[in-house]
């Protein structure tokens, strides 16, 4: 079942001139985690960070949980890099891996939390096999690729989908079931009642004026 939920601001809607300061803010206004996003121009359509960039909020002294949604292709050269910058997450598609299986247990071999992430046209069905080695299922509820893009509502019966699989898997029962896409105070209550457990905002929140509001609406909004 959802457990308690988690307020992940995605850090590819901040302010990149200043993006120390800016997690500084979000997680100062209450956030409970940062979600990094790592875009490469080859498995989607946009280029965006690495692990430098990662590293740096570390050593900006950024302690938070930080998950690395890698959108990238092939991943497996990758994965050690943003483990090695810090990443207390690190979450991949199948669909950019050979070998699925391998590369999460590589991650967890190294002592972080993996996890999976299905596009909008990726079944639940095709990570199953692997339920055991995550700790984080993340549906996209966009395309990946860009931020501030609509939230698809046919996102909801894929978390609804998912939540069920892990509910009934031994192997998944403890796994968070994360959204990401277009999240609001409008639709997060619904994704929520879908099952979700975990939300990653970007725009919701740093294109806001005020964040500490902003993360106060989308906790409100979740009821």
């Amino acid at each position: 079942m959802p457990r308690s939920p988690l307020i992940a601001p995605s850090v590819l809607a901040a302010d990149f001139a200043c993006l120390g300061a800016e997690v500084d803010a979000v997680l100062a206004a209450g956030a409970d985690a940062i979600h990094f996003d790592v875009m490469d121009n080859h498995y989607v359509p946009n280029l965006s960070v690495g692990p430098p960039v990662l590293r740096a909020l570390r050593a900006h002294g950024v302690t938070a949980p930080i998950e690395a949604h890698l959108m990238a292709k092939p991943v497996d050269r990758l994965l050690e890099d943003f483990i090695d910058a810090g990443a207390t997450c690190v979450t991949i598609h199948p669909e950019a891996t050979e070998h699925l299986h391998r590369s999460l247990c590589l991650i967890r071999e190294r002592g972080v939390q993996a996890g999976v992430a299905l596009n909008p046209g990726t079944p639940i069905a095709a990570v199953e096999r692997v339920l055991h080695l995550v700790d984080v299922v993340l549906v996209m509820s966009v395309n990946p690729g860009f931020g501030g893009q609509a939230f698809i509502p046919e996102s909801l019966d894929a978390v609804r989908t998912a939540r069920a699989r892990l509910d009934a898997s031994p192997d998944g029962a403890a796994a968070r079931l994360e959204v990401d896409g277009g999240i609001h105070a409008g639709n997060i209550g619904a994704a929520r009642a879908a099952g979700a457990d975990m939300f990653v905002a970007g725009t919701a929140i740093f294109g806001a004026p005020d964040y500490a509001d902003a993360i106060a609406k989308l906790r409100a909004a979740l009821g």
